[in-house]
């Protein structure tokens, strides 16, 4: 269980990493107005949220064999299959919903920043 719980949040993190690489990007592209930069990244990380939120609530019904967590697990170190299924759908569900909570943190601090931003400007 310890294994299945490391690979899924080394796929999981992967995944965000490359997603949080890919806002910063469109908030780096933005700086000429940093309100704009700012509110692109809450509203781009909001979606990244929604999206772990979602893709929590599916790993429950989905086939944990077709997942990157499987693949990566050794043919050694696979659970039988009638405990696989609950084991890395659990697995799978908890690490979503562990990065939908950070990343929910990261868009609440930048939709506060934008509102700070927005209200500086309008002083």
């Amino acid at each position: 269980m310890e294994d299945l719980r490391r690979l899924a949040f080394v796929s999981i993190g992967r995944a965000c990493g490359f997603a949080g690489l890919g806002i910063l990007c469109v908030m780096l592209g933005l700086t000429y107005d940093p309100l704009v930069a700012v509110r692109s990244g809450g509203i781009l990380m909001t979606i990244a949220t929604l999206v772990l939120l979602l893709k929590a609530r599916v790993a429950l019904t989905q086939d944990v064999r077709r997942t990157e967590m499987w693949l990566m697990l050794d043919e050694g170190k696979r659970p039988a299959a009638a405990y696989a299924q609950w084991a890395g759908a659990t697995v799978l569900r908890d690490a979503y919903l562990w990065f939908a909570q950070y990343a929910a943190g990261l868009s609440a601090l930048l939709w506060v920043t934008a509102l700070i931003l927005s209200l500086s400007q309008r002083l």
